[in-house]
């Protein structure tokens, strides 16, 4: 080869690097992001609000785009002479897995609220979008996330949905979301908070850990409707935990559609006596498993249906374990209805009175068609963002959702042996001994029961002082308090003081 081919040789392969590298470059679409200015009028006070809402191109490790993330970001307008550096910011979503994070963005965080019927089914549009008396706007700014595969949040480049669908996969996006968002708005000396609902406060409780080891500290993290142990929710065979901690939240929805005989005019009074019951007797009869003897065996069932407003057949039946499920279908099954899993203050009609189990969920279709619609209408309306790009409501639609459930730190003898992330919050408190955690229960909650989250948090093996920095606060309502209107009140009183006094 003479020095003249060698040389165009050399040339070709460059260009085609070039080409390949353009190529490349070209498949990755830019973030998009619309800029508005909005307010909110809380307390009498007018706040307003730089809003940026579209996608957010988030890098790997090394330098390269993986993802182009959404996202709705609430700022208090500067251009008013109002400094946010220091102004606390807070990092929300909602959980699912895959679920979009509209519900907390239009339920009790934005500027805008929904207002729904509660607890009844929503009439069909024209829905109410008011402004938000209670949102938490008027003491830190606000960033709401939809992790990839919801909202506007897609994979780009080499990456693929799968790389960011799994528990380990998704707090690694999102520390990657938050850590280069901070950096980008300079708000890395911001305080600054995360606030998860459901699946987002299992998130919450890996990504507080995981931040904290890439040297950000949250002042403080909020758990809305909490999980740390999916045991407490899965019914596994043979494990009687999920039985014991479910108990109570039957017992308050007894309570509260008035199956309890003579029942006392406090349901917390209730649910004390209820705790104490679970905790001396029904759990020392499960652990018997069946070397309890019948008398006894009665005896716990007959005192089992009187706190659930069922018969003591049907718990002996269920060899004393019912489920979720089972729970939904029996309760007003004389009443040919069944109670919501989200809220069980909500009743929807049962169409098969011999049903072994609730066939859907009364809250969510009650409230569901009002928060998407009022959402959609606001997102491309008022926040402009462009109508050409398509805001998924859950990454479910998407084809090939699959959750892949592994977790370090959670295998044993070389399998997975628990799904919990309970140790990363036990990690990061014991670490970081100022970082302070809020928990919200809803006590008519059978998606994510309380006593779970109580069982879960005594079972840390915090120091006392330690665990203290773990504040426990209870609605009369369910997963999604912020429905009902005194618990929305005091939904915001609980989050603003926590804020405010974990910030100064």
């Amino acid at each position: 080869m003479n020095s003249r081919t060698k040389i165009l040789t050399i040339c070709l392969v460059f260009l085609g690097f070039a080409l390949q590298a353009q190529q490349s470059k070209d498949t990755i679409p830019e973030a998009e992001v619309a800029t508005t200015i909005q307010q909110v009028n809380v307390g009498g006070n007018t706040i307003y609000l730089t809003a940026k809402a579209g996608t957010f191109k988030v890098r790997d490790e090394n330098n390269k785009p993986i993802a182009l993330m959404g996202f709705t970001y609430y700022a208090r307008d500067t251009r008013r002479g109002v400094a946010t550096r220091r102004r606390p910011v807070v990092f929300a979503f909602n959980g699912g897995p895959g679920s979009s994070s509209f519900w907390l963005h239009m339920g009790v965080l934005g500027p805008k609220r929904i207002v729904v019927e509660d607890p009844v089914p929503t009439p069909a549009a024209p829905y109410r979008i008011v402004n938000n008396n209670h949102s938490i706007l008027d003491v830190a700014d606000l960033v709401m996330i939809d992790p990839v595969g919801t909202g506007l949040s897609i994979p780009v480049g080499e990456a693929k949905f799968e790389d960011f669908w799994g528990v380990d996969q998704d707090i690694r996006s999102l520390s990657l979301f938050i850590t280069q968002f901070l950096i980008e708005y300079d708000r890395m000396n911001s305080p600054k908070y995360l606030l998860g609902e459901s699946y987002g406060t299992f998130r919450n409780a890996g990504l507080m850990n995981k931040l904290l080891e890439q040297g950000i500290a949250m002042n403080g993290v909020i758990m809305v409707s909490a999980v740390f142990d999916l045991r407490t929710l899965l019914f596994p065979p043979g494990d009687d935990l999920p039985y014991i901690v479910h108990f109570p939240t039957y017992a308050a929805t007894a309570w509260y559609h008035d199956k309890i005989p003579d029942k006392s005019e406090d349901v917390y009074t209730f649910l004390d006596e209820i705790r104490n019951f679970t905790e001396q007797e029904y759990t020392t009869a499960l652990f018997k498993g069946d070397q309890i003897d019948p008398p006894a065996k009665e005896a716990i069932a007959g005192k089992l249906g009187r706190y659930t407003g069922t018969s003591k057949d049907f718990w002996l039946k269920a060899d004393l374990r019912v489920s979720a499920s089972e729970f939904f279908a029996e309760l007003l099954r004389e009443e040919g209805e069944l109670v919501g899993r989200l809220d069980s203050r909500f009743v929807g009609i049962n169409q098969d009175l011999l049903a072994q189990d609730g066939d859907y969920d009364p809250q969510s279709l009650a409230i569901s068609p009002a928060y998407i619609a009022g959402f959609l209408d606001y997102f491309y309306g008022d926040l402009k963002v462009d109508k050409g790009l398509t805001y998924s409501i859950t990454a479910g639609r998407r084809k090939g959702f699959k959750w892949d459930w592994k977790h370090e730190g959670n295998s044993r003898w070389g399998t997975q042996a628990a799904i919990n992330t309970g140790i990363d919050m036990a990690q990061a408190l014991s670490r970081d001994p100022n970082m302070k955690v809020l928990v919200l229960n809803g006590i008519y909650d059978l998606a994510t029961v309380f006593y779970g989250v109580e069982h879960s948090i005594n079972h840390l093996g915090l120091k006392e002082e330690i665990k203290n920095n773990i504040e426990m606060k209870y609605y009369e309502a369910g997963h999604m308090m912020y429905t009902h209107q005194p618990s929305l009140e005091k939904f915001k009183e609980d989050v603003a003081e926590f804020i405010k006094r974990t910030s100064r």
